[in-house]
């Protein structure tokens, strides 16, 4: 029998980037602890950018140039619109731990403490709960404030020849 063990691939292992939640095996042990289950960087990165977008006050995540060339890349056919949910969110996963690190835009208006508590505090409770990894931290560096008068305006749809 072995232990639950949590490991996070390292090194010139093939499996970098990924956590592995290994179980008991045997015939006396619980199904579900039977077999290996891996918990790759990006899926820990689109969990917290995920639920930073949920907490109010906050208008997007990533950084100046990021969001520009995410709103480029997102226009282009084919361009990998997916990207956008982890756009501002960086995360090292560790044997049993992670660490978050995001670039949020607030709203204009809105106490950034609070706004920044609420964040820390979903994403703690979101990743910890679908990964079982302990979140020991979630660093925010809030890039911007989004003005009411800043919204994107959209390109007329009509051509220039009528």
């Amino acid at each position: 029998m072995t232990e639950n063990i949590t490991s996070v691939g390292g090194g010139n292992r093939p499996d970098a980037g990924v956590s592995a939640l290994k179980g008991r095996t045997g015939a006396g042990a619980p199904a579900e602890t039977r077999g290996k289950t891996t918990i790759a960087d990006g899926v820990v990165a689109k969990i917290a950018g995920m639920a930073a977008r949920e907490v109010p006050g906050i208008y997007s995540l990533g950084a100046g140039m990021a969001r520009a060339f995410g709103a480029m890349r997102e226009r282009v056919p084919g361009g990998g619109g997916g990207g956008a949910v982890t756009r501002g969110v960086k995360v090292e996963v560790g044997e049993r731990q992670a660490a978050v690190d995001l670039d949020v835009v607030v709203e204009y208006g809105v106490f950034i403490v609070d706004v920044a508590g609420g964040v820390r505090t979903n994403v703690i409770s979101a990743v910890e709960r679908m990964t079982g990894l302990e979140v020991v931290e979630v660093n925010i560096a809030v890039d911007d404030v989004h003005l009411p008068d800043e919204e994107e305006q959209a390109e007329p749809d009509e051509g220039r020849v009528r």
